[in-house]
């Protein structure tokens, strides 16, 4: 199954006057890469929400954003250590400064460090709609992510049945080339040496020895197992990026040698459109997780 590294995805969640909104946003990267927004009332619930992420997507750069608000109009009360604490030192100031002005309540609302609010904690009941609401948008997020690698998949497979064509092409247009390459250098040895006795059994030979170092059956038998891997990846693999990137390697690796062994102008042209098309899915493929 293939799972693109791209996506959007958004979940709510609403219970009597509790209710929570998250964002994901999911983009390329080598690695599962996780950032997290949060409210100050979830500020001691990272790990686990990371845990929850970590659980259902493995790479990618993840942009999290969650929204907590509850609807209970509650008031928030004095933290009386820290009012004290602030009154004493604004009056410090305020003698150290020789500032007659009086101290006066705004300058006290001020500082909000001195207030406790009832939205300060969270319970567990009011973590269950935050993770409703994560969840949630995980789900749209995966969605997304299988939408777009199907889409993947689609364009990956029609570049691998190109390079099948190409490649069972190239193996049998080999053997009509190894033939006249065979003939065109014999006739040419036989006109250089015109003049000498050669032993025809030596010269078959030695042109046969040459037609063998061009040959390039093994490698077409490569490509073609590897392609066939290729899809096999795709069709089965839970996470195939690494390994379908693994396979672009070999594929052009293969390739490489049966440019560089070819006796033929028109092998040769093949081979750099199968390079082309193995640099396509090289690309297409940094986007799979």
């Amino acid at each position: 199954m293939i799972y693109s590294m791209t996506g959007f995805g958004k979940g709510s969640a609403v219970k009597n006057k509790i209710s929570a909104d998250v964002e994901l946003k999911s983009v390329n990267s080598r690695f599962l890469e996780i950032f997290i927004k949060l409210p100050p009332q979830l500020s001691d619930r990272d790990y686990e929400l990371r845990e929850i992420l970590k659980s259902r997507i493995k790479r990618g750069k993840i942009s999290t954003i969650i929204q907590f608000q509850r609807n209970d109009n509650s008031i928030a009360t004095v933290n009386d250590k820290k009012l004290k604490d602030y009154t004493a030192f604004l009056q410090k100031v305020r003698k150290l400064a020789k500032i007659n002005e009086k101290l006066k309540l705004e300058h006290l609302l001020s500082n909000r460090d001195i207030f406790l609010s009832s939205d300060s904690t969270i319970s567990e009941a009011d973590f269950d709609v935050v993770k409703k609401a994560f969840k949630n948008a995980i789900d749209e997020l995966l969605k997304m992510k299988k939408n777009e690698g199907e889409e993947l998949k689609k364009d990956l497979s029609r570049r691998i049945k190109t390079i099948e064509k190409k490649v069972t092409s190239i193996k049998n247009e080999f053997k009509k080339s190894v033939n006249n390459y065979f003939n065109k250098l014999k006739v040419r040895i036989k006109l250089l040496t015109k003049d000498t006795n050669v032993d025809d059994q030596r010269l078959k030979l030695e042109l046969a020895m040459i037609a063998d170092k061009a040959d390039i059956t093994e490698e077409c038998v490569r490509l073609k197992s590897h392609l066939k891997f290729f899809i096999e990846s795709m069709n089965k693999q839970p996470e195939p990026g690494r390994k379908l990137n693994f396979l672009c390697q070999e594929l052009n690796r293969e390739t490489n040698t049966i440019s560089s062994k070819s006796i033929s102008t028109s092998i040769t042209h093949k081979a750099v459109l199968i390079k082309e098309e193995i640099e396509k899915i090289r690309e297409q493929i940094q986007n799979i997780e």
